[in-house]
Formats: C-alpha cells, sequence, structure tokens
C-alpha cells in the first residue's frame, strides 16, 4: 500500500494518507483510458447537423433546358449538387454518437487514470481546503503555495460554493466531487488535487 504526503493550504507538509492499492495501484490499461475519453467527447457531441440533399432543396421541378442543341451542357434540375443553391451531395444528417461501456470498464479506466497521476507525481492531497470567502486571490495563493504550475483539477468530497466560485475565474483550474469524478477530466489536467476526505470517499466507492 503506497502512501502520499498530505499538505495545509501553505503548502507545508503535516501527515500522510495511505492509498489503497486496488484503487490508486492498479495496472494501467491505456486502451480503456482511451475508449473512456472517446466515450465522453462523443456523449457530448449534439450530432444535430443537417444539410439539404437535392431531393430535399425547393425549385427545380422542370429540367431547365432541352436536352441537345441549346450548345449548353446537359442539365436535369437547377437544385444538382453542381449548381449554386442546389443540393448537397452527401449531405450530413442528425445523428447519435454516443455509444456505452460497461460499469467494470469505466471503473477499470478511472483507476488507470488515478494510479497514473500518483506514478507521476501529479497527485496532491490537502488537510482540508476550505476559504472563508469567496475570494479568487486566496485560491491563487493556495496553488502558488503547492507549486502548482499549469492546468489542475481539484476533486472535492462535497460541493463547496466558496472553493468552487474562487476556482471559477481561474482558466487553468477545474473543479469536481467525488461523484463526478470522470477520466476525461482527470486525463486532460496535469495535476490532480483532493482532499485526505475526497481520497477516503474515492476508496470507499471504488475499492
Amino acid at each position: 500500500m503506497a502512501s502520499v504526503s498530505v499538505y495545509d493550504m501553505k503548502g507545508k507538509e503535516v501527515g500522510k494518507v495511505d492509498l489503497d492499492d486496488s484503487v490508486f495501484g492498479v495496472e494501467i490499461n491505456e486502451h480503456l483510458v482511451h475508449r473512456a475519453v472517446v466515450q465522453q467527447l462523443a456523449n457530448n457531441r449534439q450530432g444535430t447537423q443537417k444539410a439539404k440533399t437535392r431531393s430535399e432543396v425547393s425549385g427545380g421541378g422542370r429540367k431547365p433546358w432541352r436536352q441537345k442543341g441549346t450548345g449548353h451542357a446537359r442539365q436535369g434540375s437547377i437544385r444538382a449538387p453542381q449548381w449554386t443553391g442546389g443540393g448537397v451531395v452527401f449531405a450530413p444528417v442528425p445523428r447519435d454518437y454516443s455509444f456505452k461501456m460497461n460499469r467494470k470498464e469505466k471503473r477499470a479506466a478511472l483507476k488507470s487514470a488515478l494510479t497514473d497521476k500518483v506514478a507521476s507525481e501529479k497527485f496532491i492531497v490537502l488537510d482540508k481546503l476550505e476559504l472563508d470567502e469567496f475570494k479568487t486571490k486566496k485560491m491563487v495563493e493556495v496553488l502558488n503555495n503547492l507549486k502548482v504550475e499549469g492546468k489542475s483539477l481539484i476533486v472535492l468530497a462535497e460541493s463547496d460554493e466558496k472553493v468552487i466560485k474562487s476556482a471559477d475565474n481561474i482558466p487553468t483550474v477545474q473543479t469536481t466531487q467525488v461523484g463526478t469524478l470522470n477520466v476525461y477530466d482527470i486525463v486532460n489536467n496535469g495535476t490532480l488535487i483532493t482532499t485526505r476526505d475526497a481520497v477516503l470517499k474515492i476508496q470507499e466507492v471504488y475499492a
């Protein structure tokens, strides 16, 4: 069972926390991680694009000129694709891009993503993360104390409006809760910042 340091909001080490190997020490399955990311992006697609084919464009019911003798190329309809205002040849139509992954695959992908963060030392545990007011400046100060650079994901055990709102104005910081934690958010952010309570809750849910 691995253990990682626990820091306070000033960046000082205040203890250690043991990590359950069944969640934070599994064999990394890159295929499932990739599949989980693709699934989330696909499920988020609206799929509402639409263009008209030649059969759907209005007008063009009669042949524009006779077949032979005009000197023009033969034409059957002014709504054919080669005409301005005509239909699109292989027009996109509304479709559903989503697909399913079974529960075991999703859990394995999430555990793989968490394990990778721990192995690459991009996993920071805070004793607690509490702000006494809505203040972006204070959140920036906490991140600086932890020496966090680049994109980061803050995982909370419970919803905390002061923390969430204070982080909203920082473009490189995203917040989430244990119940909505997903593979894409973990992979898409460089550093994973979580509280001790959130770690215990993650282990309780996924172990």
